[in-house]
């Protein structure tokens, strides 16, 4: 049976991190769910656009099916940002303390900015922001 591996990877005894694949399934499957959650997206703000804030609020909270793919479209999205976003700072970013320092910052940002979105969508949709 032949091995797959370099004569220099056999020699240190090296292989696959084992963490890759999971990453880059991960930002395929989110990409692929944003399509059509951003499409939905254009044609729900197509509409606002058109709205004052009651009307909005009326719009949101008319049928449990605006707010539940505005949700999705939001944690979807900073999903996917974290993942493209740590990709980038993997690759690109040599210093350790750096690289980990950014990589936390990420995490929190994408953590906080997308609990808040979701907290301020569901406040509007449960009528608690009238």
């Amino acid at each position: 049976m032949s091995s797959y591996r370099t004569p220099l990877g056999r020699a240190r005894g090296l292989g696959a991190a084992k963490h890759g694949v999971g990453a880059w399934i991960s930002e395929r499957v989110t990409a692929v769910a944003l399509v059509p959650l951003v499409l939905w997206g254009v044609f729900a703000v197509l509409q606002l656009a058109r709205m004052d804030y009651a009307g909005a609020v009326a719009w949101l909270t008319a049928s449990p099916l605006n707010p539940t793919l505005m949700v999705l479209l939001v944690v979807v999205s900073y999903l996917h940002m974290h993942g493209g976003m740590r990709v980038v700072i993997e690759d690109y970013v040599e210093k350790t303390l750096s690289r980990t320092g950014l990589l936390l910052l990420n995490l929190f940002v994408c953590a906080l900015a997308g609990a808040l979105a979701v907290f301020s969508i569901l406040k509007v949709a449960l009528g608690g922001a009238l």
